[in-house]
């Protein structure tokens, strides 16, 4: 028993981490964002997917994407720490049409999706978060802060978004310490 036992964790384990490659994991459109060039209205979206390789087993990555009233793009906000060591900063914002993107293989989810007058209304609170984001330059994996300290962060300062991160948001309790 023990023997199966220890084959299926190794065959788990293997399988999980056989998509190691991110250069040529998927970073298609999941298709669940409204398209900019068909919704006229603003726009805010909170994401989750899973975290990539073995960590997707126990965490997700979430971003956040706005997109103001008649605007072509979205803006997207995340936080990452793969530049943090060469002094660059973690919080990274970028415009795109495509806010959904896959997080390198795994398909994100909505957490939030707010449109119309409540959104206009809400995107220039955000804007001013992410400016006072404090930890911009840093990026720790456990216990924060990481992409899930980010958004929960935002949340945090615009109460009216009414944000639930899911439980696997790891990183999203360290938004509550003072800085």
């Amino acid at each position: 028993m023990k023997k199966h036992f220890g084959i299926l964790i190794t065959a788990l384990l293997l399988s999980a981490c056989s998509n190691d490659d991110w250069r040529t994991a998927s970073r298609e459109p999941a298709g669940i964002a409204p398209n900019p060039k068909e919704v006229s209205e603003a726009v805010i979206e909170f994401y989750a997917a899973d975290a990539f390789s073995w960590r997707g087993w126990f965490a997700v990555h979430s971003w956040v994407a706005t997109k103001e009233k008649g605007a072509s793009e979205y803006t997207v906000y995340e936080v990452t720490g793969w530049q943090v060591k060469r002094g660059l900063p973690a919080l990274h914002q970028y415009k795109t049409s495509t806010p959904d993107r896959y997080w390198f293989g795994s398909k994100p989810e909505k957490i939030l999706s707010l449109t119309g007058e409540k959104a206009e209304t809400l995107i220039p609170k955000i804007t001013k978060a992410v400016t006072r984001y404090p930890w911009a330059n840093e990026y720790t994996i456990f216990p924060g802060p990481n992409s899930n300290t980010f958004p929960t962060w935002v949340g945090l300062q615009v109460p009216e978004l009414g944000l639930d991160m899911p439980f696997n948001a790891i990183g999203s309790g360290y938004a509550d310490n003072d800085k």
